[in-house]
């Protein structure tokens, strides 16, 4: 076995869990982020609570995948190899800041259910505020953070030749496609979830599905000089 089979194998796994997590966040959520009503209705709060942790999951996977990969890229390009794990930090830091406006929105409902003495028109305000918080987060973080770090990895291993360049060029493509997406949103052209939207997102959901799959199973390469260049410690 190689040395970094058992990384590769790591890394495929935190980035499935990103995949996972993400989707199951984002619906579990929906009640609160769709539901006008919803913080003073009758409430999803378990729901809600379990997209919560979905996102808690999610943000240390993302943080997980830059850490196990860093020794990889490093031997092929340091400052790229860092700035890819500072990128991964940073999304995750803005994800767990829309995962805090969700949560608040969580107590406003509560304190609305409990009865205290609180008016409906600003509890409803605020909870719509803080939702555009979480949607902002939602398109800075796993958008434009996430296009930017994806091209980085893609460039990195097209270049060591530690993947095949189908899955490579899958986030080459996907990278800046969801990055321009973003932009397209932020300027009002059409809403981030909606059918374009979703379709900007493929190449990079494919990017990362393939990536996962593909270190799960082969790890880096396939017995080729990058891939023991890769492996070989650094000089003292």
């Amino acid at each position: 076995m190689r040395p970094t089979r058992g990384t590769a194998t790591v890394a495929g796994v935190f980035f499935l869990v990103t995949e996972i997590a993400a989707i199951g966040g984002l619906a579990l959520y929906r009640p609160a982020l769709r539901d006008a009503g919803y913080v003073l209705g009758a409430g999803a709060d378990t729901r809600v609570a379990l997209g919560a942790l979905c996102e808690i999951v999610l943000a240390a996977a993302v943080v997980g995948t830059g850490v196990t990969l860093f020794p990889v890229l490093r031997r092929r390009n340091e400052a790229a190899a860092l700035g890819y794990a500072c990128a991964r930090l940073l999304e995750a830091a803005v994800i767990l800041v829309g995962l805090v406006s969700v949560l608040a929105v969580l107590t406003l409902r509560r304190d609305f259910a409990s009865g205290a003495d609180t008016d409906a028109g600003s509890l409803a305000t605020a909870a719509r505020a803080l939702v555009a918080v979480h949607d902002w987060t939602f398109l800075l973080g796993p958008n434009i953070v996430l296009g930017a770090n994806t091209l980085v990895l893609a460039c990195l291993l097209y270049r060591a030749g530690l993947v095949p360049r189908s899955v490579a060029v899958l986030g080459l493509v996907g990278g800046p496609l969801i990055c321009a997406s973003a932009v397209a949103v932020l300027f009002g052209l059409y809403e981030q979830v909606s059918v374009a939207g979703s379709l900007a997102a493929l190449p990079v959901f494919a990017w990362e599905v393939s990536l996962a799959v593909r270190l799960i199973a082969r790890g880096f390469g396939s017995g080729s000089a990058a891939t023991a260049r890769a492996a070989a410690p650094l000089p003292a």
